[in-house]
């Protein structure tokens, strides 16, 4: 049994922000929360959070690579990428599998079951976020590999063996039974990288699909006359959507105006980070395309977006830019929603009994310390 008492932090709690309070943690879970400046007695080790304001760590949903690996390729790099994400404050991710060869997948799900080595200190890997094949728009994905949903592919595509969500086009023939059997087996459907019309996606929406994948990007557009994918997720009021919210991917004004229209519970943040995440500018790999990589994005040689360097936490300063929600707002798109994305009920808040995955902001909202399962994994302080 191991105990630690953070005290004199700014606690961002699901009803407030408490000043110059403490957590108590026991066995990598929140046991209390409390007002009194001083650490706990009964602890065995404390940390002074002094000038920090405490959150609940971030859940990256959709993050293909990172440090020139490519988790498509590479899936074996995944638990020596992972703890490198513990800088931007991120504590849980799914690693994304995109449209590729089945033995890619494969050995993908084959690493994820195993799970990682004894000696593995980094944020929890929650499972697969498969964004493909069954798509029909082509962003930065290879149409070769496209498939047309078979529900003897996805028969062992559940969570309990290592797929967390599935992003898939609601108008291909068979998607409707395929979006009814993922959720039956505990995936977390998502319509993503289609051309659905607003008819097509309503109709997915109603077999269970609970997320769209990157709004606006790779997906039928919102018109006045035909409202598309886009206008289907953002008419259905109780329908989660992630945002790449890099001000490339999407304009500044039209994350505000989604923030406006969903609000935090039902907005995400993800990254869609490909391999060139903490990387210099140069080529880069994305499954079987190459990837060209300035300062601020990734795209292919066509000039289309191909994922992004995009962190999480740049993600929280740009929300609160963009749209000038408060902290607590902004918080709640990195944490409590996405975990209620994926059915994660011990994550996203500073709560008693939640686990005790916490970051440590400074005052320009910089991680300076990542709390994995009551372990300081990263404290720069």
């Amino acid at each position: 049994m191991s105990t630690l008492s953070i005290f004199n932090a700014s606690i961002l709690t699901p009803e407030d922000t408490i000043e110059n309070g403490t957590i108590q943690i026991r066995d990598g879970r929140i046991e209390a929360i409390g007002s009194d400046p001083k650490p706990s007695s009964n602890a065995e080790n404390s940390y002074n959070a002094q000038g920090l304001t405490v959150v609940p760590g971030f859940i990256d949903l959709q993050l293909n690579g990172g440090f020139g690996k490519d988790f498509t390729i590479e899936p074996e790099a995944i638990w020596d990428i992972a703890p490198k994400l513990l800088q931007y404050g991120v504590t849980s991710f799914l690693p994304t599998i995109i449209s590729c060869p089945p033995e890619n997948l494969a050995l993908a799900l084959q690493i994820i079951n195993q799970g990682p080595p004894d000696s593995y200190r980094g944020p929890h890997v929650l499972g697969l976020h498969l964004e493909g094949p069954f798509l029909s728009k082509k962003g930065a994905h290879n149409p070769e590999y496209f498939q047309v949903p078979n529900n003897d592919t996805i028969r062992s595509w559940g969570r309990e063996n290592g797929v967390c969500i599935v992003t898939l086009a609601p108008e291909l023939e068979g998607a409707i039974e395929t979006i009814q059997q993922l959720t039956a087996q505990g995936v977390t459907v998502s319509a993503g990288h289609s051309n659905a019309t607003y008819e097509q996606a309503e109709t997915g929406l109603q077999a269970g699909i609970g997320l769209g994948t990157h709004l606006f990007n790779a997906m039928s557009p919102l018109e006045h006359r035909d409202p598309g994918l886009v206008g289907a997720l953002l008419n259905e009021p109780d329908n989660k959507v992630s945002i790449i919210a890099d001000g490339i991917h999407v304009h500044p004004a039209a994350v505000a105006l989604v923030m406006k229209l969903k609000g935090p519970n039902n907005l995400i943040l993800v990254s869609d980070a490909m391999s060139a995440l903490g990387m210099p500018p140069g080529e880069y790999p994305l499954m079987d395309e190459t990837v060209f990589v300035d300062e601020t994005s990734a795209r292919l040689a066509n000039g289309s977006l191909a994922g992004s360097i995009l962190t999480l936490d740049t993600a929280l300063r740009n929300l609160i830019a963009f749209t000038g929600c408060s902290l607590g707002a902004a918080i709640s798109t990195l944490t409590s929603t996405p975990a209620q994305a994926i059915a994660e009920p011990l994550k996203g808040k500073i709560s008693a009994g939640y686990d005790a995955d916490l970051v440590f902001l400074n005052q320009d909202l910089y991680p300076v310390a990542t709390m994995v399962a009551g372990e300081f994994l990263l404290n720069a302080r």
